[in-house]
């Protein structure tokens, strides 16, 4: 996973400032880009299993992701005016006929429930889980509140059910931590709900970000075969997404890419 260090003190400043972006590289998240794809370690305790991208083919397969983040005490926020939500590039990616997978955490669900429950129906896109709360799942993980281990599961699954009240009907059994932070011990915490940790391998620097000029050249320089690119729905923290993604798309058309949501990568790599 390559970087620049101004890309990650931006995103460093949004958890620091905003407490709400849901993704940047992390030394977890780094160490488990070099890992196999997806790796289910066999020694007790069980770990959830890991995915970082899919299989370098030639197929030319690439999933754009987006966080839609938001975490557990901004209500107050919400309520004033700040806009966690983005319809207008949920918008451009039917507009564009993308496929895409959003995580979402729980209480974005809970604030956007049409927003939410027409993602999760519409057939180009499935709901991944991002946590209820959106804290952290290690000690220092970009300024996030951290959970404790014994709350782990129940975000999750928490979640899952807030999903459930907002009538999501596309979900899958995915998992990204917020900030990307993890380890062996989360992962054990994380194991009885059958989801797998989704990681990344191309960072799209849009965090904060104010030239979409920029986060589209950061994307179309670090794609592979196989690659996923982590992005946000969330307007007051990511606002030149999508225009970066109406930049994004055609060009890696015009390059043969065809665009996946992750559950498609997953299996690809099941099936190697």
């Amino acid at each position: 996973m390559i970087a620049s260090a101004r890309h990650l003190t931006a995103a460093c400043a949004l958890w620091a400032a905003l407490a709400a972006c849901g993704t940047a590289p992390a030394p977890q998240a780094a160490q488990t880009a070099r890992r196999p794809a997806l790796a289910a370690p066999s020694r007790a305790p069980a770990l959830a299993p890991v995915f970082a991208h899919g299989p370098r083919t030639r197929g030319r397969s690439v999933a754009l992701t987006f966080d839609a983040d938001m975490t557990a005490d901004q209500g107050a926020r919400a309520a004033a005016g700040e806009r966690f939500d983005n319809p207008r590039l949920i918008a451009a990616l039917r507009r564009l006929r993308v496929p895409a997978t959003v995580f979402m955490t729980g209480r974005w669900a809970e604030e956007y429930p049409a927003q939410a429950r027409a993602i999760g129906r519409h057939p180009l896109f499935e709901v991944a889980n991002h946590s209820y709360s959106h804290y952290a799942f290690t000690d220092d993980c970009y300024g996030l509140p951290t959970l404790s281990r014994k709350r782990m599961r129940a975000d999750v699954e928490r979640a899952f059910a807030a999903f459930r009240k907002a009538g999501v009907r596309r979900t899958v059994p995915y998992f990204r931590f917020p900030g990307g932070c993890h380890d062996r011990r989360t992962l054990a915490a994380l194991a009885p709900t059958g989801v797998t940790a989704v990681q990344w391998d191309v960072v799209s620097g849009d965090a904060f970000a104010t030239d979409a000029d920029a986060v589209a050249r950061q994307v179309l320089d670090e794609v592979r075969p196989g690659s996923v690119v982590v992005m946000h729905c969330t307007r007051s923290a990511a606002p030149v997404t999508e225009r970066a993604v109406r930049t994004i798309v055609p060009a890696l058309r015009k390059r043969g890419y065809r665009f996946v949501k992750v559950s498609e990568l997953i299996g690809a790599a099941a099936r190697r």
